[in-house]
């Protein structure tokens, strides 16, 4: 049951990575970082979730692995366009 945890959460990590480069490709560093980001933040959330839940829960793990994922894709935006400065104060 893990390993099929541990290649589900794999798989989504990939989705939701690819998800975001076809979308937000002009704000996001080289492809292959950002699936590997991806990858390894599902697998880091999918582990985290299976060891402070129960490990019967699937669809917790997967979710887990989702929201972890999406976060450490998140870390890795630039900002869109030039930034504005405000007057000194």
């Amino acid at each position: 049951m893990m390993l099929i945890e541990a290649l589900g959460s794999a798989l989504l990590g990939l989705v939701l990575a690819g998800v975001a480069v076809r979308r937000l490709s002009h704000r996001l560093p080289t492809r292959s970082l950002v699936l590997a980001t991806g990858t390894a933040g599902a697998l880091f959330g999918a582990f985290v979730t299976h060891t402070a839940l129960d490990p019967s829960t699937v669809l917790l793990t997967f979710i887990g692995a989702a929201v972890v994922s999406v976060a450490s894709l998140s870390l890795l935006l630039r900002p869109n366009g030039r930034l504005r400065r405000s007057a000194p104060a």
